[in-house]
C-alpha cells in the first residue's frame, strides 16, 4: 500500500525500509524529483502517479526544513 499522508510515509521510510530521513538525505531526493528531466523522476512519476509526486516532494521538503531547526 502507498502511505497517503506524512506520518504513514515517514513510518514507512524510516521503520520499514529502514531509510533514515535525513536532511542531506531529503535534500539529495529534492534534487532529483524536482528535475523532470530525469529518468528517475519520469519513472517515479509513471509508476505512482503525479498526485503522489507532489506529495512525496512536499514530505521530503517538510523533512528537509525540519532537520535544519
Amino acid at each position: 500500500m502507498i502511505p497517503q499522508d506524512f506520518e504513514s510515509w515517514k513510518d514507512c521510510m524510516e521503520r520499514q525500509c529502514r531509510i533514515p530521513l535525513t536532511a542531506a538525505f531529503a535534500r539529495q531526493r529534492l534534487n532529483v524529483y524536482n528535475n523532470p528531466e530525469l529518468p528517475e523522476t519520469q519513472q517515479f512519476i509513471r509508476l505512482y502517479g503525479e498526485e503522489h509526486h507532489k506529495r512525496v516532494v512536499d514530505w521530503f521538503s517538510r523533512i528537509a526544513l525540519e532537520r535544519i531547526r
